[in-house]
């Protein structure tokens, strides 16, 4: 069953609500989901009604020697979701001086979890750590999350990216001349864009501020019907892959 992440290539391309969007999706088109915070800043569950500061999480418990299994939460007729938690500076400095080690229970796991969940997502923060080295060979594929801006036609042009990697682009503003030249240039340099944009829509944002998955908030938005159509693409493109 799919093991994949979703990686900004900056930060502020709006990864973690497109992550919440396609999450909760994937679920409603009948798919078991789990989603993984696996980003510091621990915001993914905000957008399944935890609150801003959570303080519980599968990273924290490591960092402390409990069991990261108890961090999971159910969300009602939505995907299951192991958030990060908030971390402290001393649990801060554990990560840094354990590198990956301190992931290492969760990362082991994963093939049992994958044996539970048809779909297995990551939310990662644009700036990788140290024990996401270990994840990106276990992936199936990562979705880098990009915006036609020249600060992301930058970085595209100069990272590595880890293979498997295809792009998306998210916040399209189909009024913007800029735009539509940087995704018509994407399309013929870009051998692994998805031929599928999600345009810049006001109910991403409301729903953040509603602590909702913007398909629960506003199914019929034009941003919950093309995360729809992106979920429907990874069920056709990588439903059945396997590491």
């Amino acid at each position: 069953m799919p093991l994949i992440a979703l990686q900004g290539v900056r930060g502020g391309v709006g990864t973690t609500s497109l992550c919440a969007g396609v999450g909760w999706a994937l679920a409603a088109l009948g798919e078991r989901v789990l989603l993984i915070d696996g980003s510091p800043i621990s915001q993914l569950g905000v957008h399944f009604n935890l609150p801003a500061q959570q303080e519980n999480g599968w990273m924290k418990a490591l960092c402390e020697g409990g069991d990261w299994q108890h961090s999971a939460l159910r969300y009602p007729h939505g995907p299951d979701l192991l958030p990060h938690g908030v971390l402290s500076h001393q649990h801060s400095l554990t990560i840094t001086r354990q590198n990956e080690a301190v992931a290492a229970p969760l990362l082991h796991a994963l093939p049992d979890l994958q044996a539970r969940y048809q779909w297995i997502i990551f939310d990662l923060p644009a700036d990788s750590l140290p024990w996401h080295e270990t994840l990106y060979p276990q992936l199936d594929g990562i979705l880098c999350v990009t915006q036609p801006d020249a600060n992301c036609h930058l970085r595209l042009s100069q990272h590595c990216f880890p293979a498997r990697t295809r792009f998306v682009i998210n916040q399209f503003n189909a009024n913007s001349r800029l735009q539509q030249d940087l995704h018509q240039l994407w399309m013929a340099s870009l051998t692994q864009l998805i031929p599928l944009l999600i345009h810049r829509d006001e109910a991403l944002a409301e729903a953040l501020m509603m602590k909702q998955p913007v398909g629960e908030y506003r199914p019929h938005a034009l941003a919950s019907e093309e995360i729809i159509t992106l979920a429907n693409w990874l069920l056709l493109n990588l439903k059945g892959v396997s590491s």
